[in-house]
């Protein structure tokens, strides 16, 4: 789940002119903010239309190392655990009685990760081998460009080790109230109400701090802002939770079913704590993550009292924090649920809120829209720590990548008009494959037989317009007009299942040959600079594009159901072979135009090779047309252009 911001660039570099007068609303400019009271007059944070300026030297910025108490004690030892936090800031925080806001980076990663074998995803073979977890990056010290954007502009950068790992106590937990306590810990002590030690056992307070805290970060460092505002602690103002993760069932699990995240088959909550466990003396953790592996079970899937102990929706109502969500829309690692339903949530609650959806997978956009990506960060954080208004609010909510590269703002997400069209699974005239339809068209029961491990969903969805024995397919005629889907699509099928996989796989399915994002970047020859540099630490980076691939076809986005969990993912209920039931399933939020001349197509299968448990092959499926549906939010004009197709 992690992944580091590359910096790139020459050694030296200078502040880039585009960056420095970036627009913000003239009718909130003010020339300067003077120091609190009590501070020297000579320190003072520059603000110039609307936005704070850098006038403080990221050289000359003082660090320190603090252990803060936390109200817990996950390794059990009888003492509170403590999270290790490292602070740079400007220097007039010490010379001058500056007090400064903080902008804070909490991870698991800072003192690196382990290699730890996985589970293994193949039931039932003797043959099959524990896979090995993909090496992942050692963190640096204040990595990325916080400390070389922000610090000159007023702000402290903290890197907090989450409980368990680097110089912290406790046991690395995967996302507990054990682990959220450890972030708001950090809070607390930055408003005086936790107690911190120097790392000569000193005590020390955070005299700097004004007390108002953001949160930012990718992955795991995305997550723990939404577990620190999930809290409601006071103090957190604002945070920038970057393919994030609002409940941790839906990152390890789906539909009832034990569902990887993509390109991490077999890893699991017991596995995720191992690898972080970087903390002295491990050993004493080795107990509390059996306890993780003993209750996460791989068995059933089922939605238990351990999930909901790492399931954040439910609090959002809590949030004090303004959120802004950012994801990618080809992000199969933490998939975009997570963010879609925190942002639904937040919604709910009232919850000032951005949203980001990007062509990328699990990346951050800083890269390749770097201005305004900066931009925006910049003001979101001076607008909710500082309290200046740069009228960042009142900008559209939503700000959407396409394809091309090119960007669209809209005032929420799905875009305003999307309606839920059902589109119906039809019988083709030979029965597979089938046909979409805005009429229901019944036939006979079209059954398939599960290949187990033997086949890809991408290897199943080729050659469409033939039948094929391991899954079924139906699609439209060429779009006369384009179609966006645009939130949630669902299924809703009557189905009969005979053998040992208990999985229903969807892929909704762009054909037609096209050059389309996938979800990588590739760098180009520009260098962007963003901050100030200091040696061994350019302020720099080098810009990146999206990476595009030619194909017939483009997996839209995809779900999955554990058909025994048909009522509830709480609970198993066993089925009788061959009786049809109905069942109902989300597939994962997208924000995808097919394109006129292109089908747009529904693959039905069992096991999903990269994501669902693997049974073995066998299984006999048979599935009714007519009455079985995909349900699709259609941006404006969607459903028309359906109905166009099918005269």
């Amino acid at each position: 789940m992690k992944q580091r911001l590359p910096r790139g660039g020459a050694a030296v570099a200078t502040l880039t002119a585009a960056l420095l007068a970036v627009a913000a609303s003239p009718a909130v400019a003010e020339p300067t903010r003077s120091a609190p009271p009590g501070s020297s007059p000579a320190a003072k944070v520059t603000v110039q239309n609307g936005e704070t300026q850098p006038v403080f030297s990221r050289a000359d910025a003082v660090t320190q190392t603090v252990s803060i108490e936390t109200p817990v004690d996950s390794d059990r030892d009888g003492v509170r655990d403590r999270v290790q936090m490292r602070i740079m800031r400007p220097k007039e925080t010490d010379t001058a009685g500056l007090k400064v806001p903080t902008i804070m980076e909490a991870s698991p990663y800072w003192a690196g990760t382990h290699d730890i074998p996985l589970h293994p995803v193949d039931i039932d073979d003797k043959g099959a081998q524990s896979l090995t977890s993909p090496a992942r990056d050692l963190a640096e010290i204040f990595p990325g460009y916080y400390d070389n954007y922000f610090l000159p502009r007023g702000y402290a950068i903290a890197n907090l080790d989450s409980i368990g790992t680097g110089g912290s106590t406790g046991c690395p937990t995967s996302g507990d109230r054990q682990e959220q306590a450890g972030a708001k810990a950090a809070v607390d002590w930055l408003n005086g109400r936790a107690k911190g030690w120097a790392p000569d056992g000193t005590p020390v307070t955070a005299s700097w701090s004004t007390g108002s805290v953001g949160m930012i970060g990718q992955s795991y460092n995305g997550t723990l802002p939404n577990m620190a505002a999930a809290t409601g602690v006071d103090g957190l103002k604002a945070i920038v939770p970057i393919a994030g993760i609002s409940s941790w069932y839906d990152y390890y699990r789906a539909g009832g079913g034990v569902v990887a995240p993509g390109g991490f088959q077999g890893e699991d909550l017991d596995v995720l704590a191992k690898v972080v466990l970087t903390r002295q003396h491990p050993e004493v953790c080795a107990k509390i993550i059996d306890e993780i592996e003993a209750t996460q079970d791989r068995e059933t899937g089922d939605y238990t009292r351990m999930w909901a102990q790492r399931d954040y929706v439910g609090q959002a109502r809590k949030v004090r924090a303004a959120v802004m969500v950012v994801h990618g829309l080809n992000d199969w690692n933490v998939k975009i649920k997570n963010s879609v339903q925190w942002w639904n949530a937040l919604k709910r609650a009232g919850v000032p809120r951005k949203l980001w959806l990007h062509q990328a997978n699990h990346a951050t956009p800083f890269r390749w829209r770097v201005e305004e990506w900066l931009r925006q960060i910049h003001h979101w954080f001076d607008r909710y720590l500082y309290g200046i208004r740069n009228g960042i609010e009142r900008e559209p909510k939503v700000d959407i990548e396409h394809p091309d590269g090119s960007w669209e703002t809209a005032r929420d997400w799905p875009v305003p008009g999307t309606r839920t069209v059902p589109v119906s699974l039809n019988a083709g005239e030979s029965g597979q494959p089938g046909t979409l339809g805005l009429r229901p068209r019944h036939g006979r029961t079209q059954t398939f037989t599960d290949a187990g491990k033997t086949r890809t969903a991408s290897e199943l969805l080729l050659n469409e317009d033939q039948a094929d024995p391991n899954r079924l397919a139906y699609l439209t005629g060429p779009l006369s007009k384009p179609v966006r889907v645009d939130g949630i699509p669902s299924m809703s099928v009557r189905a009969s299942l005979d053998g040992r996989s208990p999985y229903l796989t969807a892929l909704l399915v762009d054909y037609g040959t096209d050059s389309r994002p996938t979800g990588n970047r590739l760098n180009t020859t520009e260098q962007v600079c963003f901050g100030q540099t200091v040696e061994g630490d350019v302020g720099c980076t080098i810009r990146q594009k999206l990476s595009m691939q030619t194909a017939p076809y483009k997996i839209i986005t995809r779900g999955w159901l554990d058909v025994r969990n048909r009522h509830s993912f709480s609970r198993t209920e066993p089925i009788k072979p061959g009786r049809s039931y109905s069942f109902r399933w989300d597939l994962e939020p997208t924000d995808y135009v097919v394109k006129a001349g292109h089908r747009l197509g529904v693959i039905l299968l069992s096991t999903d090779y990269h994501f669902t448990l693997r049974y073995p092959a066998g299984t006999e499926v048979g599935v009714a047309p007519g009455v079985s549906r995909i349900l699709l939010p259609l941006a404006r004009g969607g459903r028309e252009s359906l109905a166009a197709d099918q005269q």
